[in-house]
């Protein structure tokens, strides 16, 4: 079932949904890899979910753009994260104001240095080992972002998170 809520390919491509059902949907996809592993802590995933209303969407996208970034904040904690005890994922909601909410995904243990940030949404760009990484994932949701009129930014702090933060539109 959530694999379907996921793709939602049953569903018409632009509808109103619960923003939260999306992203616990990709959360659920993911399990696998928050769980600890052999020399590997578990990451903790926090959710501080504001009252969103529906908003009108392509939620398969969106799920698309949620997965992109929680999989390259699952990398960066496991491959720069060694010194955090407790690995984490912050995810914030909130409607900012009636016509824009705010989603915010965090990770500790890694960061991004600006000569990076700023070229991390162009296409191909990637800071992953040869075969590793194509360089599209961000891109295509920067893209997919744009196309639901909105924006997404990075911030990266040093010894401290890195955060991507999404605008959008409430109706698209």
């Amino acid at each position: 079932m959530s694999l379907r809520n996921f793709s939602r390919l049953d569903e018409a491509p632009i509808k109103a949904v619960d923003l939260h059902s999306g992203i616990e949907s990709t959360l659920l996809i993911m399990q696998n890899r928050l769980q600890a592993g052999e020399h590997q802590p578990e990451i903790q995933v926090i959710k501080e979910y504001g009252n969103l209303p529906t908003i009108t969407c392509y939620p398969a996208q969106l799920n698309q753009v949620f997965l992109h970034i929680l999989n390259n904040a699952i990398d960066a904690i496991r491959e720069y994260g060694i010194n955090t005890k407790q690995p984490q994922i912050q995810i914030r909601t909130e409607a900012i104001n009636p016509q824009q909410i705010r989603i915010a995904i965090a990770n500790t243990g890694s960061f991004i240095p600006v000569h990076i940030q700023e070229r991390i949404f162009e296409p191909f760009f990637t800071t992953k080992p040869v075969g590793s990484g194509t360089g599209l994932g961000l891109f295509v949701s920067y893209s997919i972002i744009k196309k639901h009129g909105g924006n997404i930014t990075v911030n990266s702090l040093l010894c401290k998170e890195t955060e991507f933060t999404i605008l959008i539109p409430i109706t698209t």
